[in-house]
C-alpha cells in the first residue's frame, strides 16, 4: 500500500517508543489518582497526628488517642465530599496549625527547611577543604639557636653517616 500523501515523512520508530513510553508512564502516575481509599492514604501519611506523639496520623498506634480517630474522620469526611488535596491540607492547618504537616511547605520561608541542609553541607565541604589547606601549606616548625630543618637528600646523608658512625 502506498502512501497517497508524496511529501509526508514516515514515523521514526525512535519516536513511537518515545510515544508508548509516556504513555506507559502517564498511565502509571494516574492509577488510582481518583480512589478515595489511595487519597486517603496518602494525604494520611503527608499529616501528624497532633496528640504529641510525633507520628504520621495513619501511623499513630498511641493507645486511646483522643485526636486520631477524629482527625481520620475528619479526612474522610473531606474527601468523601469531593474536596481537592490542597484544600483538605488548607483545612486541617487552618484547624490545627501548621504543625499537622509532615513536611515543611515549599512556600516562603519553609524553603529554607530544603535549602539550608545542602547549604549546610557545601558549608561544611568548604571548611575542611580550607583546613586541608592551611595544614599543607604551614610553615616549617623554628627550631631553637636559628638552626634550620634538614630535608630531603641531606637528611638522608645524615641517616646514612649515623647508621655508619653507630655501626658497632
Amino acid at each position: 500500500m502506498k502512501n497517497s500523501n508524496p511529501k509526508a515523512k514516515p514515523a521514526k520508530p525512535g519516536r513511537k517508543a518515545a510515544q508508548a513510553i509516556l504513555l506507559c508512564a502517564a498511565v502509571f502516575a494516574l492509577l488510582g489518582a481518583g480512589d478515595p481509599a489511595t487519597r486517603f492514604n496518602e494525604i494520611g501519611h503527608q499529616m501528624m497526628c497532633i496528640c504529641g506523639c510525633n507520628q504520621i496520623l495513619l501511623e499513630c498506634n498511641h493507645v486511646g488517642c483522643p485526636d486520631s480517630d477524629g482527625m481520620r474522620n475528619e479526612l474522610m469526611a473531606s474527601l468523601t465530599r469531593g474536596d481537592s488535596d490542597s484544600l483538605v491540607e488548607q483545612g486541617f492547618v487552618q484547624k490545627y496549625g501548621p504543625t499537622v504537616l509532615a513536611a515543611p511547605t515549599t512556600r516562603g520561608f519553609d524553603r529554607a527547611a530544603y535549602i539550608m541542609p545542602f547549604a549546610a553541607l557545601i558549608f561544611g565541604f568548604g571548611l575542611v577543604v580550607l583546613v586541608i589547606r592551611a595544614w599543607k601549606n604551614r610553615p616549617a616548625p623554628a627550631i631553637a639557636d636559628g638552626l634550620r630543618p634538614v630535608r630531603g637528600a641531606e637528611r638522608e646523608q645524615f641517616r646514612d653517616q649515623a647508621g655508619k658512625e653507630t655501626d658497632l
